[in-house]
């Protein structure tokens, strides 16, 4: 773990939970992609950093998820450098209660507030700022979270963070976290289509050939949708569809996994409503989901 890995002839990789990537500017000067999960993460880049040489200029931001900016705070105060994001993701990075507040739909309860959903602030800088690496191309890759990109660097290797799960993710967990499933469905079919010569996932193995990890993550997402809607014959509040979901799936309830994978139900639910194959309505106070 941590080990540092080329991609290409100016991008590496470090292998760890969340894949940090880096592209070299100078002989001397990097930009990370990501940051890793907390400090110990950074720490550790930073010691992978200094083995080559390297000091670090900047860190791209793909999406503000703690497990990919939580290194960043550390990392700007040892190197001084900019973090880059846009939109939702910048705001989330620079005020990090935000994401386990958006999860929960409140106040989070103590159990909510740690590293593993809640990153460190640092000081944020749009994407458009002149410090920016303009030979980096930003990938807009919705759906997962608000505006998650990718960045395809000039020797051709894409970077494209949790736009896809790996096999073996997608047999454990079964539903991967997201926000907009109508978005995330469009990026995978984008993604299938990108040139590049070597895709790096975050939480996948990095191939030159993405298009069928992207189709069955396709598959999969489609699947939980049609499963939804027979768990939802009859009726079923919110609360009752996410513990047959558990249960069908073999899930085990946590804190973490109540807010990520019911934040996630709900996404779905949203879509299958708006797509037409899911009614709502109030029974006696509580709002029931029913299968059209």
């Amino acid at each position: 773990m941590y080990e540092l890995v080329q991609a290409g002839e100016r991008s590496y990789y470090i292998q760890s939970p969340a894949k940090i990537g880096i592209y070299r500017a100078s002989s001397t000067e990097v930009y990370l992609i990501d940051s890793g999960s907390d400090k110990d993460a950074g720490r550790r880049c930073r010691k992978v950093l200094d083995e080559q040489g390297w000091t670090c200029r900047g860190i791209l931001v793909t999406h503000s998820n703690a497990d990919h900016v939580g290194g960043c705070a550390y990392l700007q105060k040892q190197y001084g450098c900019k973090v880059f994001s846009g939109g939702i993701e910048g705001a989330i990075t620079a005020h990090p209660e935000l994401e386990p507040s958006f999860l929960y739909g409140g106040y989070p309860f103590k159990e909510l507030r740690h590293k593993f959903l809640m990153a460190q602030p640092c000081e944020v800088t749009p994407f458009t700022d002149g410090d920016f690496p303009k030979e980096v191309e930003i990938l807009p890759l919705p759906g997962h979270f608000f505006d998650m990109v990718g960045f395809r660097l000039p020797d051709g290797t894409a970077f494209i963070a949790d736009c896809l799960s790996s096999d073996a993710a997608l047999a454990k967990y079964q539903i991967s976290f997201l926000y907009d499933v109508a978005g995330y469905l469009a990026t995978l079919e984008q993604v299938a289509d990108m040139d590049a010569k070597l895709f790096v996932p975050s939480h996948a193995d990095a191939v030159t050939d993405i298009a069928p990890l992207a189709q069955r993550n396709r598959d999969k997402v489609l699947a939980v949708a049609d499963h939804i809607c027979r768990i939802c014959r009859p009726g079923k509040t919110p609360e009752e569809l996410l513990r047959q979901l558990f249960i069908d799936y073999d899930l085990m309830m946590t804190h973490e996994q109540y807010v990520l994978i019911g934040s996630t139900v709900r996404s779905y639910t949203a879509w299958l409503k708006d797509s037409g194959r899911l009614t709502c309505a109030f029974e006696d106070n509580r709002l029931i989901w029913q299968a059209v």
